[in-house]
């Protein structure tokens, strides 16, 4: 019985909404190195690169509609749509700061965020709660990814210098975002730990 309810959980794992998050998280790697390897020359690479990144953080609302619509949500796939999403939303901002073209304050702040709330809703995981993004959040991961995206395609190029502006703004709006929804979560945080010693 054990046996078969395991073949079980593994079958239900190998679906769609699970597979198209894994070649997120495997083409990651190759975005890192086109954007790397262009080295801020904005050639076709880095063309390349920003259309990755852009197609491959959009596929995070596709698995997440096709898992909840067909009633494909799975363990897994909770684990490893959050890593496959800020693998590559810092890797991105990693990148552009050792390209030199964003402020590594700016990395951190949005990496250190991510990851300690990434941490936290895994260790709540574990302990049965099923921590939803909040509204909050949904909005902070929208307006990252348009401002990375920015960042990474070289409009400036296209249509002038006042792109960086545009881009400027951007980042300073998911910077905030970020911080805001990470107080939320704080504060969420200590709601559960105040319930959990409530008798």
């Amino acid at each position: 019985m054990t046996s078969s309810a395991g073949g079980s959980e593994r079958s239900a794992n190998w679906n769609l909404p699970n597979a198209i998050t894994v070649v997120r998280i495997l083409v990651a790697p190759l975005f890192f190195w086109m954007l790397l390897a262009d080295g801020g020359q904005d050639g076709w690479l880095r063309w390349a690169a920003a259309v990755v990144f852009i197609v491959g953080i959009s596929t995070d609302s596709l698995d997440g509609y096709l898992a909840r619509s067909r009633g494909l949500v799975t363990d897994l796939g909770k684990l490893l749509d959050p890593i496959a999403d800020k693998l590559l939303t810092s890797g991105a901002l990693v990148c552009l700061s050792i390209l030199g073209e964003l402020p590594w304050w700016v990395t951190a702040i949005i990496v250190v965020r991510e990851v300690g709330i990434t941490i936290w809703r895994f260790w709540e995981l574990g302990r049965g709660n099923v921590v939803p993004a909040s509204s909050g959040g949904k909005l902070k991961t929208l307006v990252q990814s348009f401002a990375i995206s920015f960042a990474l395609a070289p409009l400036w190029n296209v249509f002038g210098d006042w792109i960086h502006w545009v881009n400027g703004v951007l980042m300073t709006a998911a910077v905030i975002l970020t911080v805001w929804s990470g107080l939320l979560y704080v504060r969420d945080a200590v709601r559960l730990a105040r319930a959990r010693r409530e008798p």
